[in-house]
């Protein structure tokens, strides 16, 4: 047990559950996690740490500009504000409570999800509206609405309107597309493909490329990455107006640990990675498969917590009763080493991504002295 944990009493934890929040994000690679050493070493100016690093991963991704902030929620929060109040120092002063007109913030019943209401932090007036037809869309399109919210991993929803089409029509009235790309950097292309989709800001998570769990980027329109920058931290210290975006402060880690992580994300051998867990899910597969009692499974899976056909990344242990299952994963919770897994009804799924090659024997014998 390391130091710092042990004086809190907190026992470290195998995480076979995959990049979760609540459990850290994910762990940074020892190339970045030296970079970030002489970082945390040196002072540097803040507004000039993120215009430098804004203007790299504009360039890596393909955008006009960029920006690091706080996470994707963070994200959403600071890029609907820019989309309510733009470069107006007065209107982001009056955020989010206070009188601004044009303050709604469309998004399709069928793309309904939960980090929308990220978008209320800012002062928006959220508004679900059917958009089965370009005609619908275009109805709600009224002079009060800011932006649209559109979820990428919703794209395509039946009922709803693809982001080509929904960016014909924004376009069109003058209404700037936010695009909630979190999760959605692998593969690699994604990030290309949802920066050159049409929408004007998008935002993504550092933590599934192996950044900062506080960390993010949004990338698009200068001039609405420009008004993020005008609300920020930064401009309520040194600007005239008390902007809105004070809370969503980074520091020099940050910041610099997501775009070092997007550069090594972005250069990754990632079928070597693929292979990797492939080897390792197999070996432990074997492992396992000494309790011939037992069913298992090589699967995905996937960032949207799916199990899924195609490169594996994880065991499957099927117990047949869901109460049996909760069962051993208590046992695993609460035994030496803890051993954190998903529970998906009989099923206990064990993913080797955020587990280190040096544990997964332990992760075996754990598996097999519980069950």
């Amino acid at each position: 047990m390391t130091h710092a944990y042990a004086n809190l009493n907190i026992r470290p934890v195998i995480n076979a559950c995959g990049i979760y929040t609540d459990l850290g994000g994910s762990c940074l690679s020892p190339s970045v996690w030296a970079a970030l050493d002489e970082v945390n070493r040196e002072w540097a100016s803040i507004p000039e740490l993120l215009q430098a690093s804004g203007e790299r991963i504009a360039a890596l991704v393909g955008a006009e500009a960029a920006r690091v902030a706080p996470g994707a929620s963070a994200c959403i929060a600071l890029g609907i504000a820019a989309c309510i109040a733009g470069r107006r120092g007065d209107l982001n002063e009056r955020l989010p409570a206070g009188d601004v007109e044009r303050r709604t913030v469309l998004l399709q019943k069928g793309h309904n999800y939960k980090y929308a209401r990220c978008a209320l932090l800012a002062g928006a007036r959220l508004e679900e509206v059917e958009a089965g037809s370009a005609d619908q869309l275009a109805a709600a399109l009224g002079p009060d609405v800011a932006a649209i919210l559109h979820p990428a991993h919703l794209d395509g929803r039946e009922g709803t309107l693809p982001i080509d089409a929904v960016s014909d029509l924004a376009r069109e009235r003058g209404v700037p597309i936010l695009v909630d790309a979190a999760y959605l950097s692998y593969p690699t292309e994604l990030i290309g493909r949802w920066v050159g989709s049409g929408a004007d800001l998008v935002c993504f998570s550092a933590k599934y490329f192996y950044g900062p769990n506080a960390g993010g980027f949004m990338a698009g329109d200068a001039e609405l990455i420009e008004a993020v920058a005008e609300l920020d931290f930064t401009h309520f210290e040194a600007g005239p107006y008390l902007t809105f975006g004070r809370p969503f402060k980074l520091d020099r880690i940050a910041i610099v640990g997501t775009m070092l992580a997007l550069e090594e994300w972005l250069e990754m051998d990632h079928e070597a990675r693929w292979g990797e867990y492939a080897q390792r899910v197999g070996a432990l597969a074997e492992r396992l498969e000494s309790r011939t009692d037992l069913r298992i499974e090589q699967r995905q899976f996937t960032l949207d917590e799916r199990l899924a056909d195609g490169p594996v990344n994880a065991v499957v242990l099927d117990l047949e009763s869901p109460r049996r299952a909760a069962e051993v994963e208590r046992r695993l919770t609460d035994g030496e080493p803890r051993i954190f897994c998903v529970v998906v009804d009989s099923r206990l799924v064990f993913c080797v991504e955020t587990v280190r090659p040096e544990q997964d024997e332990a992760l075996a014998d754990a598996i097999l002295a519980s069950i």
